[in-house]
């Protein structure tokens, strides 16, 4: 089932988003070669829990973590490693979901350490363009086909990059994870119509060579995610977006000026 949200449940939501969104900010300043990933892990949950929330991803299914953090060719799943240290030019993604007040928000971004290849840095700025040309086809009338359409074209025909089809958007709200299932790739005016009201997450990954993935067993952590299947890097971005009548509302945003004509004010 999918539920329509009222205005003052996408004015929650959006609450809930921007701890999701101050805990990214935070990791921006602190991002560096020779950081432990189990600081990402720390800081998260203490910011989202001094911010009066909770990480929603703690718990659910038996995960032990409020994040997600995946390196390289990681393409998602990652855990937060005691003692695994971030390395010049490595490509990190960090993923969260928040619950503040019983609302949800989920987002993911990517993270240059130190200094980054050209190629890598284009990875990272397709993918994080690829997300924005998504969320201005989530308008009301248009199809969810016409979202990931607009994904997969520019990373697939325009950029000749891997784009993920395993793992996929969603809606979210009263849960994380609701329907309906929102794919970055698909087919002009194919799929469910968009209604105002409803609210999804649109989640690009993008992989360097080829779009399939596959599965990697940490036998020390007991934890399978998944990797790029032909060992190329990987980028991943991801905002939860409220459908109005005003256009696409980005929920999780995390800056000012590039996210002005989505910003809901509240």
């Amino acid at each position: 089932m999918i539920t329509l949200k009222s205005p003052r449940e996408i004015e929650m939501m959006a609450k809930s988003g921007a701890v999701l969104a101050g805990v990214h900010k935070g990791l921006r300043k602190m991002i560096k070669p020779g950081l432990d990933t189990w600081e990402i892990e720390e800081f998260a949950n203490k910011y989202i829990t001094e911010h009066g929330a909770t990480p929603s991803e703690k718990g659910f299914d038996g995960y032990k973590f409020a994040t997600c953090v995946s390196i390289n060719d990681e393409v998602a799943h990652g855990i937060p490693r005691k003692g695994l240290l971030l390395k010049e030019g490595d490509v990190l993604k960090v993923d969260m979901t928040v619950n503040k007040d019983g609302f949800e928000s989920d987002s993911c971004w990517t993270y240059k350490v130190g200094k980054m290849s050209a190629e890598d840095e284009k990875l990272m700025q397709v993918c994080h363009d690829a997300l924005y040309r998504g969320i201005d086809q989530a308008v009301i009338g248009n199809r969810l086909g016409d979202i990931g359409f607009a994904c997969q074209d520019y990373i697939e025909n325009q950029n000749h990059m891997g784009d993920v089809r395993e793992l996929i958007g969603h809606g979210i709200q009263p849960t994380m994870h609701e329907k309906p299932n929102v794919p970055a790739y698909g087919e002009k005016g194919q799929g469910l119509r968009l209604k105002e009201g409803m609210t999804i997450t649109i989640e690009p990954m993008v992989n360097l060579g080829t779009w399939e993935i596959t599965d990697r067993y940490d036998k020390k952590d007991d934890w399978t995610y998944y990797v790029s299947a032909d060992g190329t890097n990987s980028a991943q971005y991801e905002h939860t977006i409220a459908i109005t009548k005003d256009g696409p509302k980005i929920l999780t945003s995390q800056d000012d000026d590039i996210d002005e004509k989505y910003k809901l004010n509240f």
